[in-house]
């Protein structure tokens, strides 16, 4: 049961292309947005579609996968774990962010950006 405390699955699509990094020491960063879609029927029998956008992460050769293959409109299933995080902004205000820290990625198209 420890591998369930914090696991996070979805199913999206990248909103933007992917933001690739390589930060001092050799190591890569991939930052992802993807969005998720649900849908219902109000009481009007209208339907709704809400989407929710989330934030990724990927590091090493996950990271060199999303930079070779992937951009805006690829369509992918991740598995990961939420992250917390905070920092000082630029006006010293203290800043909070949620992301999710991919551990498989699975493609789910053939679109490649390269």
């Amino acid at each position: 049961m420890n591998a369930l405390k914090n696991k996070v699955q979805l199913i999206g699509n990248l909103g933007m292309n992917p933001e690739v990094k390589t930060l001092d020491g050799g190591k890569k960063l991939a930052k992802i947005t993807i969005a998720t879609n649900e849908s219902y029927k109000n009481s009007k029998g209208e339907k709704i579609t809400d989407t929710q956008w989330h934030n990724l992460i990927a590091w090493g050769k996950t990271a060199d996968i999303i930079e070779q293959y992937l951009q805006k409109g690829s369509e992918v299933a991740v598995e990961g774990k939420l992250i917390n995080r905070n920092y000082i902004d630029k006006e010293n205000v203290k800043r909070y962010v949620t992301e999710i820290q991919i551990n498989e990625l699975l493609i789910l198209d053939s679109k490649k950006n390269k």
